[in-house]
């Protein structure tokens, strides 16, 4: 057997795929957008990939089974109730697929969706214990597949919980304790609030150590489970709806377009944005006004998607080198609307300085020195980060949150913003000197500096 765990940080994404070598037979199962990886290593083992598996229809990312079905003519399959603009085999419960000795069962496992399935793993067909279980989003290491994704479809979380509850309890758990478990996500997805950073675990180790595989009742799982979720990134449905469409392939290997300063200030004047993807050191050194800083060291597609809606025009200023990373890591999100990206930036900031604004960043000594009674403070984090504590008197909106309720927050007045280290703030910051905010500035260091300086906390927060 051929198997192997393709995992994308930026993400907190796993893909696989499998094989049998002897035969050639091989699946790839939850895979990216930009697929050369999967290609590549199919040739150098002498495998074709058949089929394309996807466990559920994805949120965060949109999925790369068009890109392979046109690389390779391979099949495209959902589990059951799946519906597609474009063909597919769909996969039924306890069904058996063959690539030789290796053995695949499909395992229906609604929950985190209603056509979620989990891919029991064998080496060899009738193995008393299997290699191991692909569970998608309905089991992590560390949690399990959130079920309130859905609620804007008019599925209810308390709903699908039910369903997820008796999925894991009577599809997953059933399984032999050394059954390997290979999820989709790990720690940093907004998929589950307290995924491990671990990318394999067993059915054992989850029995014993996952909260949501307690001896639980249905009610308290469902609670339990959907209790201090991370705010939903506002690119979830769209990239939901994505990967039920027909679309175009990701050009993985196309530069974007580099721009003149004037291109730029006609596609702005047309309702395009600008995404600045350096450092946010850098960034507060000089930047285009109304950019956002969303760093590529970071999780920067996600964070672009959290401020930027998908149908907006984007143009690009990045480091000289990281233009085609920046677009498709954008595409992995399926925000295909990168324009290009603006040409000889540093030459442009030198000519137009009534173009360019700098960032005002505060210490924690410095704002603890200030008086707070006049400040707006506004705290970025997400609801189980905010259990750790906050600023007193802070406003609670998470980053994702943030474009949509602008307008709770008053312009005119000084405003901080914060975050966990001092990305999301930075961000955050751009985000509001964009929305006309006259006087913003963000935490450097984040919470975690407020806390080493004696800032004073408290245990909950005004939201």
């Amino acid at each position: 057997m051929f198997f192997r765990q393709y995992y994308l940080g930026c993400l907190s994404h796993a893909s696989y795929l499998i094989g049998d070598e002897s035969t050639g037979h091989a699946v790839v199962v939850d895979p990216q957008r930009d697929v050369a990886q999967y290609l590549d290593d199919a040739r150098d083992h002498g495998l074709t990939i058949e089929r394309v598996i996807e466990t559920h229809f994805h949120a965060d990312f949109v999925s790369g089974h068009l890109e392979l079905r046109d690389a390779t003519g391979a099949v495209i399959s959902y589990g059951p109730g799946a519906v597609t603009e474009f063909p597919i085999d769909t996969l039924r419960h306890d069904q058996r697929l063959a690539l030789g000795e290796v053995e695949l069962e499909i395992r229906h496992t609604p929950g985190h969706t209603p056509e979620s399935i989990c891919i029991v793993v064998r080496e060899h067909a009738g193995d008393e214990t299997p290699y191991g279980v692909l569970t998608g989003d309905t089991l992590f290491i560390g949690d399990v597949g959130r079920p309130d994704l859905l609620a804007s479809t008019g599925v209810t979380a308390d709903q699908l919980g039910r369903l997820l509850y008796r999925s894991l309890r009577d599809q997953l758990l059933t399984l032999p304790d050394a059954t390997r478990v290979f999820p989709a996500h790990g720690a940093g997805s907004a998929c589950g609030k307290q995924l491990s950073t671990e990318t394999v675990s067993t059915i054992g180790e989850q029995r014993r150590s996952n909260y949501a595989l307690a001896d639980l009742s249905e009610v308290d799982f469902v609670a339990q489970v959907t209790a201090d979720q991370p705010a939903a990134p506002p690119y979830f449905p769209f990239n939901a709806a994505r990967n039920r469409q027909v679309r175009d392939a990701l050009a993985e290997h196309d530069l974007p377009t580099p721009l003149d300063w004037q291109t730029v200030v006609e596609h702005c004047a047309n309702g395009a944005v600008v995404i600045d993807t350096r450092d946010h050191v850098d960034f507060a050194h000089g930047h285009l006004r109304g950019s956002r800083n969303v760093g590529l060291g970071g999780r920067f597609a996600e964070y672009s998607g959290d401020v930027v809606d998908p149908t907006t025009p984007i143009i690009l200023v990045t480091d000289p080198g990281s233009e085609l990373e920046a677009r498709v890591r954008l595409g992995r999100i399926g925000f295909d609307r990168v324009v290009g990206y603006l040409d000889r930036w540093p030459e442009v900031f030198t000519a137009h300085p009534d173009s360019i604004a700098t960032s005002s960043r505060l210490t924690a000594t410095e704002l603890n020195g200030r008086d707070r009674a006049h400040l707006q403070i506004v705290d970025v984090r997400n609801p189980g980060e905010t259990r750790l504590g906050a600023i007193p008197g802070a406003r609670l909106i998470p980053i994702a949150q943030l474009t949509a309720r602008v307008r709770e927050l008053d312009a005119h007045i000084p405003t901080v913003v914060y975050c966990a280290g001092g990305y999301r703030s930075s961000l955050a910051a751009s985000v509001l000197e964009a929305h006309q905010f006259a006087d913003v500035s963000d935490l450097l260091g984040g919470f975690e500096a407020w806390g080493g300086a004696g800032g004073d906390i408290v245990t909950t927060n005004a939201v």
